[in-house]
């Protein structure tokens, strides 16, 4: 097989800088926009991230499903990724809008924006991930098409967090609600441009069209019959939901317990850049160490960081170096795991042919897309129940107790979920990198003949 050229490398990462930068909006900011602009009660907002999330359990395999049974002039992944793109962006303007509404009518608004949200999301993120496995069977270049993305994707985060912000306030001129739909509207432009770059030149090039289309007893058979969907499942669940908890817990957490909101800048400033550094560094170093010992390092540096983190919020509370380093600990470890999530997952789909005689990339695949955004919504509902449970008044200093209860949420938690992905691990994967050198062999004998 040809190899991938760089346009088109670049152009998947393109796409991913557009999508991520919508998903770091409504991951950092949602949660903080409508309790402490809107002035929603914590609870709902919690709530609300969950029960759209129960629905996504059963839309998002079934989005997968429609990929896999699609065939165009333009592959079964592109024309989803467009159509995806341009509701999304849409629903993201009216999700930020500046409308004059409050009270029940308001929160009866964002609940319907939200969901349309998460349901278009899927539209175009699905088919987005799905072509990983069909761009190439190369283990090589599916490690690096793995990270590429991923590091455009941090770039959009490291942007999106350390300026967002800035921009809200340049934007809004002190009106934040004017601020945050204005830096609403120039993100939704940016990912319809980005997408449409990856849709241009990016080609599927692994034949992955089933001869049949896919049902829903098939669907069913590949998410329970090929063991390692739940392995890498469990793995990509416990890791999102103590990235996501952490990320849109920290401006909370630097604004009452350390008291100086211009560390979270900092704090997410030197995140983009240290799993930017990882993600760029990940392709020699699996090659070097092997997946297992970098999965190592991707569980314990967040626990490491997040340890760290917490000594310095008692011992140096205000430091920017100290800060930064725990930030930086972290988001390594963060790095790697982004990376090898969408690497395993990809061999998932390859084993799955090899025990199930299907590939079905965009059924497995849509439940990255549910993983993901069930881990938002989930962290969501811990943090906003959390907040109520402990006493959390907004725009006001807090009390003792309350301080404890957010350092559990943003440090303890998250640590606690990191070391339970390398437990799940070594319980449970065994998809080494010999074992998947001769599945691909006799993948491609099967074909041959």
């Amino acid at each position: 097989m040809n190899k991938l050229s760089w346009k088109s490398k670049l152009s998947f990462g393109i796409g991913a800088f557009g999508k991520d930068a919508v998903y770091a909006i409504v991951s950092t900011f949602l949660m903080f926009y409508l309790t402490d602009v809107r002035m929603v009660a914590p609870a709902f907002v919690g709530t609300l991230f969950l029960v759209a999330r129960i629905w996504d359990a059963f839309n998002d395999p079934f989005m997968g499903m429609v990929v896999d049974n699609t065939k165009s002039r333009w592959g079964k992944f592109r024309p989803w990724i467009l159509v995806g793109t341009i509701l999304n962006a849409v629903v993201l303007i009216f999700l930020f809008l500046n409308i004059d509404m409050a009270g029940s009518s308001y929160k009866i608004y964002c609940s319907i924006f939200y969901i349309l949200w998460g349901m278009t999301y899927t539209v175009m993120d699905i088919p987005y991930w799905s072509m990983v496995p069909a761009m190439t069977d190369d283990e090589n270049e599916r490690s690096q098409i793995s990270a590429i993305p991923r590091l455009f994707a941090s770039f959009a985060w490291l942007v999106v967090g350390s300026f967002g912000l800035f921009f809200v306030a340049k934007l809004g001129n002190g009106n934040d609600m004017q601020g945050f739909s204005r830096f609403a509207i120039a993100i939704s432009v940016i990912f319809v441009i980005a997408s449409i770059l990856t849709v241009i030149n990016v080609r599927e090039k692994v034949v992955t069209q089933n001869a049949e289309k896919t049902t829903v007893k098939q669907m069913i058979r590949v998410l329970f019959e090929n063991d390692q969907v739940k392995v890498i499942l469990g793995i990509a669940l416990f890791f999102n939901v103590a990235y996501q908890l952490s990320n849109s817990f920290a401006l909370y957490y630097f604004s009452y317990v350390i008291g100086n909101k211009a560390l979270f800048a900092t704090y997410t400033g030197v995140a983009g850049v240290a799993q930017m550094v990882a993600l760029a560094a990940f392709p020699k170093i699996s090659e070097k160490i092997g997946r297992g010992k970098a999965f190592l390092l991707a569980s314990f540096l967040p626990v490491v960081g997040f340890i760290l983190l917490l000594l310095c919020g008692f011992i140096l509370p205000g430091s920017i170096i100290m800060v930064g380093v725990c930030s930086a600990v972290v988001n390594i470890g963060i790095g790697f795991m982004l990376v090898l999530i969408t690497v395993m997952l990809a061999d998932v789909v390859d084993y799955g042919e090899y025990k199930l005689g299907t590939r079905n990339e965009s059924i497995l695949f849509s439940m990255q897309t549910f993983i993901v955004k069930f881990a938002g919504a989930f962290s969501g509902f811990v943090s906003g129940i959390g907040l109520t449970l402990i006493g959390y008044v907004p725009n006001e200093a807090q009390a003792p107790h309350t301080i404890i209860g957010m350092r559990i949420i943003m440090i303890a938690l998250p640590a606690l979920l990191s070391f339970l992905c390398f437990v799940i691990y070594k319980k449970g994967y065994r998809l080494t990198a010999e074992f998947c050198r001769k599945m691909m062999q006799e993948l491609r004998t099967r074909k041959e003949q």
